[in-house]
């Protein structure tokens, strides 16, 4: 019995530590890391710092940049003019007007010469020679030789690529899974498909075929593992599926995406939330809606923003903004709820609300970035 509670407890403590994750907060002018209850793990000391990211963060020293770790010390010692945030195990550095990147060890990458450098993302760097973009490995090799006029930002492991006119979409080992042949293309990948527009029409692109939509004049990405996308036509938004079809006929003045089987819609000025079936489950009554959250939490707005659960019951009052970036690094952008945790601005500063409506650690901050993973 004792081994079992000791394994218990083993399991336990691995997941926390793997889960673990701090915010980069501001205090009297000082930047600090709070964790999830609210509490400092690294006091605010830093005239300027940059959220974790692949375990280290960037903290500036009198006029220059480095990392340190989690328990605040140096292991990338305060060297450089400017740094960006770590991806896939490397990040720019800038010093003596010459970027390169560097390893979470502060080893320099040894690449081919370029104009211009980009951050990695799902482990590729953009690599520009010329007027055409191809894609740099972690290995400091180019995986992908220059061949596209524009490749845009990765998401889910793929992304828009652009020659001339038309455009298609590669995934990170270069490999065109769609063929550049799309007057417009989404941004975001998904089973589900990718929407895109061919001779004037648009239609769906899902498993090499592309699926006209019925008089559609926008169409949307597909959300996360949703399998409808909203569209609009004669003014009008309603939702499709992978078809092609329109499984909700366009009904609705406005709409945002599914998650948790609901999503919110508008008449008018005022927002509520359907089901898949489009029956109205939490009637019109908001200035503005945004989608629930993997916990069944959603921001919405009256004068302010508050956050209802999947009942509409409002769990934390419409008081509070729900957007913004204070780091010169960029976090994360997604609104509401992120990891049972979700960051507010109040007329006290910023704070971070958990799912029983409880401000952690009962403090606002001057500012506050998202929280992030720092294993």
């Amino acid at each position: 019995m004792k081994k079992l509670a000791f394994l218990l407890v083993l399991i336990v403590n691995t997941f926390t530590l793997f889960a673990q994750e701090y915010a980069l907060v501001r205090e009297d002018d000082k930047f600090g890391f709070i964790d999830k209850t609210g509490a400092y793990v690294i006091e605010p000391q830093f005239e300027k710092a940059g959220s974790f990211s692949d375990g280290l963060a960037a903290v500036l020293e009198g006029d220059f940049w480095g990392f340190i770790d989690t328990k605040g010390e140096w292991i990338i010692k305060p060297d450089y003019d400017r740094v960006k945030m770590f991806n896939s195990g490397y990040a720019l550095v800038l010093r003596d007007d010459q970027w390169s990147y560097i390893d979470t060890t502060g080893k320099k990458l040894e690449t081919p010469n370029s104009e211009k450098y980009y951050d990695f993302e799902d482990g590729v760097a953009l690599f520009r020679a010329g007027e055409k973009v191809g894609l740099l490995g972690t290995s400091g090799k180019l995986v992908l030789e220059p061949t596209y006029d524009v490749i845009k930002k990765f998401r889910n492991g793929h992304a828009k690529v652009n020659n001339g006119e038309l455009w298609g979409m590669i995934d990170a080992s270069g490999k065109e899974i769609i063929p550049v042949e799309y007057e417009e293309i989404g941004n975001t990948f998904s089973e589900a498909g990718v929407y895109g527009k061919k001779d004037g029409t648009f239609g769906i692109i899902h498993n090499g075929s592309f699926n006209p939509i019925d008089n559609a004049t926008k169409v949307h990405n597909f959300y996360k593992d949703s399998k409808l996308t909203y569209a609009s036509r004669d003014k009008k938004t309603g939702f499709v599926n992978s078809k092609g079809e329109w499984v909700l006929e366009p009904t609705f003045d406005k709409a945002r995406a599914f998650s948790n089987g609901l999503a919110p819609v508008s008449e008018g000025k005022k927002w509520g939330y359907i089901n898949e079936k489009g029956e109205m489950v939490i009637e019109p009554q908001f200035r503005d809606a945004e989608v629930f959250s993997a916990s069944g939490f959603a921001p919405v707005k009256d004068k302010a923003w508050g956050f209802i659960n999947t009942s509409g019951e409002v769990i934390i009052p419409m008081e509070y903004g729900i957007s913004g970036n204070f780091a010169f690094l960029k976090g994360s952008e997604e609104k509401g709820f992120v990891n049972g945790i979700a960051r507010v601005k109040s007329k006290k500063g910023w704070g971070f609300f958990n799912e029983k409506g409880e401000l952690l650690g009962d403090k606002w901050f001057q500012n506050a970035e998202p929280f992030v993973s720092v294993k």
